[in-house]
């Protein structure tokens, strides 16, 4: 049967978060500013454009925010470039199961697409995945389906015989508005919150190609 895997990236590929905090930290000091207590904590799930002028209180300049945050992303791969980044445990055998069953893969992310790029090459995981759907193709965030249909539409399958794999709330909200099938991670949150997800893991490997056929083929729920 067609399957398609849709992955996010951050709490499913990588735990990027201490590369991540490092990275406002650097550029906290480059600029002269100072940082909030638990700033990092609190700015999960908002994007740089609201961290920077309503957490960060640095400037509420348009044009200054937006050079803000691209540096703060420069840095982010600066950091990466130097110190590495590690793939979550059993990514990399689950993606090569999907690689081995002619599956194919699929990044859906509102991280900037550079960010994933540079992180896939150090991570040497770049030929698993077909294409990306990323912060520069999207113009609606989640829980809005838009991520995952364009996903879908790129690698070549319906809904309805996609799989997303999801670590946040909002991404498991998006995968079920656009009416696929979703596996989340207990990564980010406890198992007991992710119940809207069909099925709750701690690592991907877990999963053999037969659990997503017997995913796609069961009733709706």
């Amino acid at each position: 049967m067609k399957i398609g895997a849709i992955f996010d990236w951050d709490g499913v590929i990588v735990d990027s978060s201490k590369q991540h905090e490092e990275s406002w930290e650097r550029l906290a000091r480059e600029i002269g500013k100072s940082l909030p207590e638990n700033h990092f904590q609190r700015s999960f799930g908002m994007k740089n454009e609201a961290i920077i002028p309503e957490l960060l209180e640095w400037s509420r300049n348009p044009e200054e925010i937006r050079r803000l945050s691209l540096r703060k992303e420069t840095l982010y791969r600066e950091i990466v470039l130097e110190k590495g980044i590690a793939p979550l445990p059993g990514v990399t055998e689950f993606l090569r199961r999907l690689s081995t069953a002619g599956i194919p893969c699929i990044i859906g992310s509102s991280t900037q697409r550079l960010n994933i790029t540079t992180s896939l090459d150090v991570l040497g995981l770049t030929r698993y995945f077909t294409d990306y759907v990323t912060a520069e193709d999207v113009s609606r965030g989640k829980p809005d389906p838009e991520v995952f249909l364009k996903c879908a539409d790129r690698i070549g399958v319906a809904a309805s015989e996609s799989v997303v794999f999801e670590d946040a709330h909002v991404g498991i909200d998006a995968a079920r508005n656009a009416g696929m099938k979703v596996i989340a991670l207990a990564t980010t949150h406890p198992r007991a919150t992710l119940g809207k997800a069909d099925r709750v893991i701690d690592r991907l490997d877990e999963l053999q190609v037969n659990d997503l056929e017997e995913l796609l083929t069961s009733c709706a729920t």
